[in-house]
């Protein structure tokens, strides 16, 4: 990301076997840390990254229970992962983990599911966004920077309407 220090703490939620990870790497950034619910997509990504991996801070675990280091990350990046969160109280949950961890004026990118795409991903449900629902509800800390929509085609052949927003934490943090 333009503008972000090689040396700022980057977290990617929902990384698992993505190729976010080697892109940052690549672009010289030294405190990544990704994390994934599956230890499976964790070891893929390992796998892949040969010694490279050894860069990474690597976490498996649920994002809305693990333990992070508070006001900790410049960057927090989230490719499909909140909009499996179909209920208020995981949002919730979900807000609150990246209020504490994010610091002020850090950068969240997020992709999610469009209004037109379809209500489920991989036979779960999912909770489809347009970027003024994200600004709903991820509240008033929270200014939304940019925004686009990509129309992303599965392996399988199905078509997925993204919308990808990136957002500034405001320095004083206000729900």
């Amino acid at each position: 990301m333009q503008g972000l220090d090689a040396d700022a703490p980057i977290i990617d939620v929902g990384g698992g076997a993505s190729t976010l990870v080697d892109d940052l790497l690549d672009g010289g950034y030294r405190l990544v840390t990704v994390l994934d619910l599956s230890e499976s997509a964790i070891r893929s990504a390992k796998v892949r990254l040969g010694k490279r991996a050894e860069q990474v801070i690597w976490l498996t675990g649920d994002i809305i229970a693990i333990d992070l280091p508070e006001q900790h990350y410049d960057l927090w990046h989230d490719r499909a992962l909140f909009h499996f969160f179909t209920e208020p109280e995981q949002q919730r949950q979900y807000r609150d983990r990246l209020m504490r961890v994010l610091k002020p004026g850090g950068h969240l990118i997020i992709g999610t599911f469009a209004p037109e795409a379809p209500p489920t991903c991989s036979g779960l449900p999912v909770q489809r966004y347009s970027p003024q629902q994200l600004v709903a509800t991820l509240g008033r800390a929270f200014e939304l920077q940019r925004q686009h929509k990509e129309l992303h085609t599965t392996p399988g052949g199905v078509e997925q309407m993204y919308v990808y927003c990136l957002f500034r934490k405001k320095i004083e943090e206000r729900p």
